[in-house]
């Protein structure tokens, strides 16, 4: 219970800032999506560029210090991040009587909820890719499906009521209301946060023995600390040995040692462990869902509310989607048990797909309205198939990649996705124009579709087919 508290405490602030970030950018620039746009690359390229280091911190951390610089400085950033919107709404001339105070304000905003974003990424990590996995060890197979579901189902409940919260108070107080009450919120409850998760962490035993196995120096470590005191002795040889004439070339032998440096870059050796896994076709069909303007995300939100459509009504639409998505994770757990989490990530992409078909239609539709009723319409019902999704191919990669390569691949995932979000906003930087909106409509639904694609062809080639035809011919015959 203390786990779910804490959870969704946490997710309720990643939330609330979420949907509030672009109607606050949208209020402060009217007419524009760019400094929405620019929020969105900031925060975006930020995770692509410093997940895997994320997930290799948290790898290589305890998980007492983890939980610490997570909750701390998510806080701490989102605090600030709040202040700074505040005072940007309180002076609304600000960038006509003082713009390099309006740079600054901006920039600090923009900083702080990056920085807070990659805090989260951190727990996330610890949490859905480690602890879950972890707690499920030596349990029957169907937990880690259940608490799978149940994070899942915490994290659309945040969706939920978080926009909703938010989108009442922007509807019938103010826009500056909400980022006070955010600020408030981050400051108060970081203590009880952390007091929450500590006593998951003292109430479960394996997650003391896994963080002892963290602690306790292994052996590998030891050897692969010799191997690289040898490797550099031996690289000082070598260089000895081209000073004195015998290499065969000085360019070569520079090329050689730029590789060897680059290999040597963290950044790069995360990246290669994730290249290596088996998951990796899934994983990329995930990230491509990334992709996207058709969620509930900020430049989406922005235009609904350019478009004249109420924030209180944007919120409920945004719950609606989000209690679809809790639905999701309620279907998974049965479906998944009939047919594999294989094919229920096969069946969940192409719903989705199919319900996106909406949203693409809406394009044509002349009344404004009835158009913003259809794009939230289609939204909304593609996210029973996008979570089933995303919950099938988080738990293909937490059973099939290695305990010492989790965290790790876990980061480059994200970060993945992070690259695919950022791409998504670049173009709402290009296409900044809300009357434009559309054209971003069709690339986010080509994503989507390349996306189902990529994951038929790793189904094909894992079943080596991908519809049991036989049984089919066999239920038509005997009707």
């Amino acid at each position: 219970m203390a786990e779910k508290n804490g959870g969704c405490k946490q997710r309720s602030y990643q939330r609330m800032w979420e949907f509030s970030v672009g109607l606050y950018m949208i209020s402060i620039w009217p007419e524009s999506l760019l400094l929405a746009a620019i929020y969105g690359v900031v925060e975006s390229s930020s995770t692509a560029l410093f997940g895997p280091t994320v997930g290799q911190l948290v790898d290589k951390l305890t998980y007492p210090k983890v939980l610490r610089l997570w909750l701390l400085t998510q806080n701490f950033s989102f605090m600030t991040a709040g202040a700074a919107v505040t005072i940007l709404l309180s002076c609304p001339n600000l960038k006509s009587t003082n713009f390099a105070a309006f740079i600054s304000l901006i920039s600090i905003t923009n900083i702080s909820g990056a920085v807070g974003v990659l805090s989260t990424l951190a727990g996330t990590i610890l949490i859905e890719r480690e602890w879950v996995v972890v707690i499920s060890e030596g349990q029957p197979p169907g937990l880690l499906t259940r608490m799978n579901s149940v994070i899942r189902r915490i994290d659309l409940i945040c969706k939920l009521f978080a926009p909703m919260v938010s989108g009442f108070i922007i509807s019938f107080v103010s826009l500056r209301a909400s980022s006070v009450a955010f600020g408030l919120l981050s400051t108060i409850s970081v203590w009880f946060q952390y007091s929450l998760f500590v006593s998951v962490y003292n109430g479960i035993p394996s997650l003391s023995e896994s963080n002892q196995r963290r602690i306790t120096p292994k052996a590998s470590s030891s050897w692969g600390d010799d191997s690289e005191q040898n490797y550099s002795a031996l690289e000082g040889e070598t260089s000895k040995f081209c000073r004195k004439g015998y290499s065969t070339s000085a360019e070569s032998s520079q090329r050689g040692n730029c590789a060897e440096q680059v290999l040597k870059i963290p950044l790069f050796g995360a990246w290669k462990t994730y290249l290596e896994q088996e998951v990796l076709l899934p994983g990329v069909s995930l990230a491509l869902l990334y992709f996207t303007v058709l969620s509930f995300g900020i430049l989406m939100t922005a235009t609904l509310e350019w478009e004249g459509t109420p924030p209180f009504v944007i919120g409920i639409a945004r719950g609606i989607s989000a209690t679809i998505g809790i639905a999701a994770t309620l279907v998974y757990p049965a479906l998944q048990s009939r047919i594999s989490t294989i094919r229920t990530g096969l069946w969940s992409i192409w719903s989705q797909w199919t319900f996106l078909l909406v949203c693409v239609a809406s394009i044509w539709v002349k009344d404004n309205h009835v158009s913003a009723y259809m794009l939230m319409g289609g939204v909304a019902t593609s996210r029973l198939g996008l979570w089933m999704f995303d919950l099938a191919v988080i738990q293909q990669m937490q059973d099939e990649v290695p305990e010492s390569d989790r965290c790790v691949v876990g980061g480059v995932q994200n970060s993945l996705q992070s690259i695919l979000d950022l791409m998504a906003y670049v173009m709402g930087i290009f296409i900044s124009n809300p009357q434009d909106f559309w054209k971003l409509m069709i690339l986010s639904f080509l994503a989507v579709t390349l996306s189902a694609l990529l994951y038929t062809v790793y189904v094909y080639r894992v079943r080596k087919h991908l519809i049991h035809w036989e049984k089919i011919c066999c239920w038509i015959f005997d009707s």
